[in-house]
């Protein structure tokens, strides 16, 4: 599955609810959030941006890679790809990634009884 290409937010759900549950809640949430992705095999630079801050990860599909979280902070995880989506466990989420219609849909799910999902859509552009 190819994810190389350039996307913009379209839709998103459970945002807010997402940003408490990992402790971002002073974070912006009305934004315009561009997602970068190079890839080359199973070599990504991926690349979230929105006006004045991106985070950027550098990671192998198959290998154990060392990545940052939102806060800057570094972890170390098995990055994997099944059946087209991508799946990276950070610390307080696992966060997937698959191309639906030509859209990069996120998917990021916190544990627990009270987790929460959620979901960003993104269109090509």
């Amino acid at each position: 599955m190819k994810f190389a290409g350039k996307y913009e937010l379209e839709s998103q759900s459970n945002y807010e609810e997402f940003l408490e549950a990992i402790d971002l809640v002073n974070a912006k949430t009305e934004h315009k959030v561009v997602t970068e992705v190079v890839q080359d095999g199973n070599d990504f630079t991926w690349t979230q941006s929105i006006p004045n801050w991106s985070w950027t990860n550098k990671f192998t599909v198959g290998q154990e890679c060392e990545l940052l979280t939102m806060k800057n902070i570094k972890f170390k995880a098995l990055v994997t790809l099944e059946n087209g989506k991508l799946s990276i466990p950070f610390p307080q989420y696992l966060f997937t990634a698959e191309i639906i219609d030509d859209k990069l849909v996120m998917t990021c799910v916190t544990p627990g009884e009270k987790g929460v999902t959620f979901r960003r859509v993104n269109k090509r552009i």
